[in-house]
């Protein structure tokens, strides 16, 4: 195991070497001593190495369990499991989704780090790299539920409707896709979680306002007449009257306004416009909890961040075809 605290020059090395790859990977997931995947011994398995009679050498990284002798990776139960990817360069994409504010293309990453097979099939690649990363962070667990006060607001996402004929975001027949977003406001440090809906309405807003908000929480809103609904579940509720140009007040010492989650949206569009530039329905829940989870961690360094993705890639496997069944 590498120590916990590397010199710069090997922060870069591991970018690149995959032997130093494969130990800071080992170090960060197993920091008491290598797990065996298979029956959960802890600190109890050594690595193979080949005898010196050997013509084809030991299978570097391999470990095998003193408990159970069933032989094991780090990468056993992580989304790079049966990747054929070297570790440092899932290294390298996750230092890179991590640092980037708004986000970063598969076309982006593809072309700063080369070819993975060629010329045929690198971008896809790519692309699918990332979505491994975006789905680790879609896994990440909610420990518990929003309270205090929680801004609500929705946003629509997509193309412009220029020459369809349609006015107004609510439209069932737009391009657009609404995303409802709740945003626990406190001075150190707001948290978000959003969703994409197929229509904002008290049907598809409310289950989600009862799984993520604690019960007797402020809402702030604006005057968005769904809201007005859900009094039963959620009656302490104050609202900002946007169509008034009211856009924040104080009232009985409460600070009302949905600016927070609005700045939130902001950012999550300019990662649209400047980056990817279009999301397809399927995929839209892996790119907002992507943008969740930067928001969430926003405080943090980029190796503290990239130390939390490293923690949510355990446990979780992903095939090329999972991520459209992501559509809500």
């Amino acid at each position: 195991m590498t120590p916990k605290n590397l010199r710069p020059d090997a922060v870069a090395k591991r970018f690149t070497d995959e032997e130093m790859a494969r130990e800071y990977f080992e170090a960060k997931r197993w920091p008491d001593g290598p797990v065996c995947p298979h029956c959960g011994e802890v600190d109890n398995a050594y690595k193979i190495t080949a005898k010196a009679e050997s013509k084809s050498g030991a299978r570097k990284g391999l470990w095998k369990c003193g408990g159970c002798r069933e032989q094991f990776t780090v990468t056993v139960g992580t989304v790079f499991e049966d990747s054929h990817i070297p570790i440092h360069k899932w290294l390298l994409a996750i230092h890179l989704l991590c640092a980037s504010k708004k986000g970063m293309s598969a076309h982006q990453l593809f072309r700063m780090m080369g070819t993975f097979y060629g010329k045929r099939g690198s971008y896809k690649t790519a692309w699918f790299m990332f979505h491994r990363l975006r789905f680790a962070m879609t896994q990440h667990p909610f420990v518990d539920k929003l309270k205090g006060i929680v801004e609500i607001d929705e946003t629509w996402v997509g193309p412009k409707e220029r020459g369809s004929g349609l006015r107004g975001v609510g439209n069932p027949l737009s391009k657009k896709r609404p995303v409802v977003a709740l945003m626990e406001r406190h001075d150190g440090g707001s948290r978000v979680r959003s969703f994409p809906v197929q229509r904002v309405t008290v049907d598809n807003v409310k289950p989600i306002m009862k799984e993520h908000v604690e019960a007797g929480t402020n809402i702030q809103t604006d005057e968005a007449t769904i809201y007005h609904f859900m009094h039963d579940e959620f009656p302490d509720h104050d609202f900002v009257t946007h169509s008034r140009k009211e856009y924040s007040r104080y009232e009985n010492g409460r600070h009302v306004t949905t600016n927070t989650v609005e700045g939130y949206f902001g950012l999550f569009k300019r990662s649209i416009y400047g980056t990817y530039h279009h999301i397809g329905k399927g995929y839209m829940q892996q790119y907002l909890n992507e943008a969740d989870f930067k928001y969430n961690t926003r405080r943090l360094t980029d190796a503290e961040r990239v130390d939390i993705a490293i923690k949510a890639t355990e446990g979780k496997r992903l095939t090329m075809r999972q991520p459209k069944s992501a559509s809500a």
